[in-house]
């Protein structure tokens, strides 16, 4: 039995290339810097040049069958989360920017190659098409950071993950072009892109029903077989779709993840979730393989003539694309100037650029191997520059929503539902997160974003935008659930407060235990929640609004106390000072002027009018007039 030396050992290069690149992956977490950046440096440090612990050629010709299927894995997570209500109020803007905005990039990045390096035209065409793409990969952990005005996110989003399909195919189109011994007219180019788009696009369709079918149909695969099911799916399409036309893969899984993200199907959480993570591991493993794949003297050769294509990509390639591709868009100016600054390339277009490298070496054609190194050039630049200055350079064109800025409520029964509501009326923004796919569906009737899945699940939080919510209201009828996630959100995202909604007569969380984590108690006591959502549903209790005249010999308003709020009368929600918006809990005191918002029990209304008027209120309306008349003439 032979051993293998350290350089001839393919699973020691797989293996070593996984656990780094997952290191570099939490690193790049705790250190809140783009991920790729970290794992281009792990590739380029543990790859030949360096420390020569991994070797990507001991792969051969797995590595790219590992590249497609990483890939095709990486777009239908993308898909999945495009949403086509938000694609369909960009629409405009996102169809320019995937097709005029594409050649405008591969125009302009072919004569910036020429211009600045010399290429010859084969040579710069071949780059100028390979960087057509910008990247999910990239862009979608940027976007969580910056959190930056909603329509400017799913732009760059949508932009994001179907460029990469419609790039991907184009390059590859180019090099067989240009290595076809007779040669293609453009006309043919054309009508071969559009084809190979086309057949992925409906055999992704094709694909994308079955899998949402198959997933939607109860009890039809195995309760913990339906993320390893679709997985298997996706991978089969991926190569069904290449054995079928070259290169229509990843159009394929693309589009089958977006009709698959847009079925609402029960699975979808889950699907999410074990996609993602299934990305955080394929970005890690490609990431440092490729990396490791470059020759350091081969970048370095590039010199200030690479910088400057670099540079000409970013100043002015990109501008150019946004700008035309904007024009007449909703989109204002310092949108469109971010749109312009933000387009980092991610892992298609370095796995291309492996590819090209590669095939151009196979046919005797020299520059595949300086062609790959300024793409890697392209991808660390924009990367590092355009994700690291991303925050700075929102906060100056003032396109990030504003901190403290609209609630999340967790959970989305009748009664969650009326609070947001009365926030939405009072101009705050809401979202929900929900487990129940009925009440998700709800929710999104009556015009609300929602999140579907595990509140207490990293990657769900995190697409909430927690860290820029004035606050988070948990309403589901697990307390204990309230009470982790308030204090998640409290502790790891800062949100200014936290309110959970007790059951009464069914909790076992101590006033202690809420005070420890800073969480308020919403409603201001235990409430039988339940019975406020049926009546609700039932339409036996309306909305009420009242204000606060400031009784006499009482220095605080009786509101949120057991005797005070009586359960059978009335439940109050929030209260409205000026402008402001507070949300009744244990804490709360009011002021002359104040103006209640309670649900009341339409059976005992006269009851529960009698006792607020008792307790020194009055309807909006009469105390307005009384206002009123009590305002001396000047």
């Amino acid at each position: 039995m032979t051993t293998l030396g350290l350089h001839e050992s393919p699973a020691l290069t797989f293996a070593v290339a996984l656990a780094a690149g997952m290191v570099a992956q939490a690193a790049s977490r705790h250190l809140r810097i783009p991920g790729i950046v970290l794992l281009l440096a792990t590739g380029v440090l543990l790859g030949p040049d360096v420390l020569g612990l991994i070797h990507p050629q001991t792969l051969g010709g797995t590595l790219h069958a590992l590249v497609g299927f990483a890939v095709a894995i990486i777009l239908f997570e993308g898909g999945l989360n495009l949403e086509f209500k938000r694609i369909r109020r960009q629409a405009s803007s996102i169809q320019r920017l995937i097709s005029v905005g594409a050649i405008i990039t591969a125009l302009g990045g072919s004569l910036a190659a020429h211009l600045l390096l010399g290429w010859d035209w084969t040579r710069s065409v071949l780059f100028g098409t390979l960087v057509i793409v910008t990247g999910p990969t990239v862009i979608n952990p940027l976007l969580r950071r910056l959190r930056v005005h909603r329509k400017v996110a799913t732009v760059l989003e949508a932009e994001g993950v179907l460029i990469d399909a419609i790039g991907a195919v184009v390059a590859v189109v180019t090099l067989e072009v240009v290595l076809s011994p007779a040669g293609s007219t453009l006309t043919h180019s054309s009508f071969d892109v559009l084809t190979r788009l086309g057949i992925g696009t409906l055999l992704g369709v094709a694909g994308g029903f079955v899998i949402g079918t198959l997933l939607r149909i109860h009890r039809l695969l195995p309760e913990g077989l339906e993320n390893v099911f679709t997985l298997s799916m996706v991978l089969a399409l991926f190569q069904i779709s290449e054995a079928l036309v070259p290169e229509t893969g990843i159009v394929a899984v693309t589009a089958a993840g977006i009709l698959v993200g847009n079925s609402k199907t029960p699975a979808l959480r889950d699907l999410r979730e074990f996609k993602e993570q299934l990305t955080v591991l394929f970005i890690a493993l490609l990431f440092v393989l490729l990396a490791a794949d470059v020759r350091l003297r081969e970048v370095a050769q590039m010199g200030w003539a690479g910088a400057a294509t670099v540079l000409a990509l970013m100043l002015l390639v990109r501008p150019l694309n946004v700008l035309v591709s904007t024009a007449g868009s909703d989109l204002n100016t310092r949108e469109r100037l971010f749109l312009a600054w933000m387009a980092p390339r991610g892992i298609v277009a370095a796995a291309v650029s492996s590819l090209f490298a590669e095939r151009l070496a196979a046919a005797g054609i020299a520059g595949g191997h300086e062609l790959r190194a300024l793409v890697f050039l392209v991808i660390a630049v924009t990367v590092l520059v355009q994700g690291l200055s991303g925050a700075a350079v929102a906060q100056l064109l003032r396109v990030r929503r504003p901190s403290d800025s609209g609630y999340t409520i967790l959970g989305a029964s009748e009664l969650s539902l009326c609070i947001g509501e009365l926030l939405r009326d009072a101009e705050h923004e809401v979202l929900f997160l929900d487990s129940n796919p009925a009440l998700c569906r709800m929710a999104e009737d009556r015009g609300f974003r929602v999140l579907y899945g595990n509140a207490l699940s990293e990657s769900l939080v995190q697409r909430a935008d927690l860290d820029g919510r004035a606050g988070c209201l948990c309403t589901t009828s697990n307390d204990g659930v309230n009470l982790v996630f308030a204090k998640k959100a409290r502790e790891e995202y800062k949100v200014p407060r936290a309110w959970v909604a007790l059951r009464r007569g069914h909790t076992s969380i101590t006033r202690e235990a809420l005070a420890e984590n800073r969480v308020h108690v919403l409603f201001g006591t235990p409430r039988r929640l339940d019975l406020w959502s049926l009546r609700l549903e039932r339409k036996l209790v309306a909305p009420e609004t009242w204000a606060y005249t400031d009784k006499e010999g009482e220095e605080t308003p009786v509101l949120v106390s057991e005797a005070g709020g009586p359960e059978h009368l009335l439940l109050p929600l929030i209260v409205q000072r000026g402008k402001k918006t507070l949300i009744v809990d244990e804490s709360i005191a009011v002021e002359k002027g104040d103006h209640l918002v309670a649900l009341v029990y339409l059976e005992k209304q006269e009851e529960a009018g009698r006792w607020l008027r008792e307790h020194g209120w009055l309807p909006s309306e009469e105390f307005a007039a009384k206002e009123q008349t009590e305002t001396p003439v000047s």
